[in-house]
């Protein structure tokens, strides 16, 4: 099965494919392109600041049942307490400007971001288009209306 699209890239800054790498997968199962910090110096996170970070690039997605989702780098969360300011951002397959990560420090010290710094990671994933059906009652199931928590906490 092959699960491979070809997303058109556009360059924004000429530190792209020089001093700063394009997206790469990080191994042969990474599932996500890990998203470099297009910066010309080291730019400063205070703690419980939020700073947009550029990546330098732009991308065409192929088709509108395709979105882009900008996840945090899992190793700058738990060693750093650097995690994404809208949790995961949505780059939809009609948008064309510059990828810009919305970048949170939950930590109690300053966090400096170096040029050239994975700083978040794009994973390409299914959208589907639905059409809402307005009725008096839905389908049965055994969890029926229980909220948060109501499976059980083991």
């Amino acid at each position: 099965m092959d699960f491979s699209i070809v997303v058109r890239v556009k360059k924004l800054s000429g530190r792209i494919g020089d001093a700063i790498s394009l997206p790469r997968y990080a191994t042969d199962g990474s599932a996500g392109l890990d998203l470099p910090a297009c910066l010309d110096e080291p730019l400063a996170v205070p703690p419980g600041a939020r700073v947009k970070v550029p990546t330098g690039i732009a991308i065409e997605i192929p088709h509108r049942n395709i979105a882009g989702l900008v996840f945090p780098r899992s190793g700058l969360a738990s060693k750093h307490g650097i995690s994404l300011a809208n949790a995961v951002g949505v780059i939809d397959s009609d948008y064309k400007g510059e990828i810009v990560i919305a970048v949170f420090n939950q930590s109690d010290q300053e966090y400096l971001i170096k040029p050239g710094e994975r700083v978040a990671q794009l994973v390409f994933v299914p959208v589907f288009t639905a059409t809402l059906d307005v009725v008096e009652n839905l389908n049965c199931s055994s969890r029926g209306e229980g909220g948060f928590g109501s499976t059980g906490r083991i």
